[in-house]
């Protein structure tokens, strides 16, 4: 019973330069190298769960996920392969991480910061099911490994910070993966890419979903900023 008034209830808020700090520090990473190379696994295992949860929405079969060392994911799903359902899985993966970051900034918006520790380790489990590669378990563990001990052996003020880090990394985060896309794109390294299988799916030229992407991640950035740091202005 403890456990679930604990769940649901809400904590404490960190005081406001923890909020600013911890942006800052999803801004730089998210704007790095070498940090981003590694930080990235997370934005991909949010992807690729998008992926997945539309899929099961839409009534496909969830075949499996992979996810590989070089940061990219692939998200086996069967079913019919045209239609909205193959629309909307296609159009999940680029999109995800900013409305899960959108989503978990309305939690801290309300204080629930043991709720979104607790969501992330449960989504993590679910994929776990579902993974079919030796990389993408290990990630998934570990990953799943550093929420479970800071929910568990880290104070509260730790975990409202970790909470805002996560939050606004995959709000920042969210945005850059659309700008490599279309660079790639450019290039002609991304045929088979979430907007190219979008563009065939519906006629539609792969650029103007890679400019869907671009508004959704955005202003998902813009409203999450916006609500996060109200409570620290107001």
């Amino acid at each position: 019973m403890d456990f679930w008034s604990e769940l649901i209830g809400t904590q404490t808020a960190p005081p406001p330069p923890v909020v600013l700090v911890t942006g800052v520090l999803a801004l730089v990473v998210v704007l790095s190298h070498t940090p981003w190379r590694v930080a990235r696994n997370i934005i991909t295992i949010v992807h690729e769960a998008g992926h997945a949860l539309v899929a099961l929405l839409a009534g496909r079969r969830l075949s499996g996920i992979r996810l590989h060392s070089d940061t990219s994911g692939v998200t086996v799903s069967r079913g019919r392969p045209t239609g909205p359902g193959m629309v909307f899985t296609s159009l999940a993966g680029y999109i995800a991480p900013s409305l899960v970051g959108l989503g978990f900034a309305a939690l801290l918006g309300t204080d629930r910061i043991t709720l979104l520790l607790w969501v992330c380790t449960a989504v993590l489990l679910a994929m776990l099911i579902m993974v079919r590669n030796v990389y993408g378990a290990l990630l998934l563990l570990v990953t799943g490994a550093v929420l479970v001990s800071v929910s568990l052996l880290t104070t509260s003020g730790v975990q409202a910070a970790f909470a805002y880090l996560i939050t606004w990394f995959l709000l920042v985060g969210g945005v850059r993966p659309v700008s490599e896309l279309q660079r790639k794109r450019s290039r002609g390294r991304a045929r088979d890419s979430d907007a190219d299988q979008l563009a065939r799916l519906t006629s539609t030229p792969a650029i103007t979903w890679v400019l869907v992407f671009f508004v959704v991640t955005l202003g998902s950035l813009g409203l999450g900023t916006t609500w996060m740091l109200t409570g620290i202005v107001f």
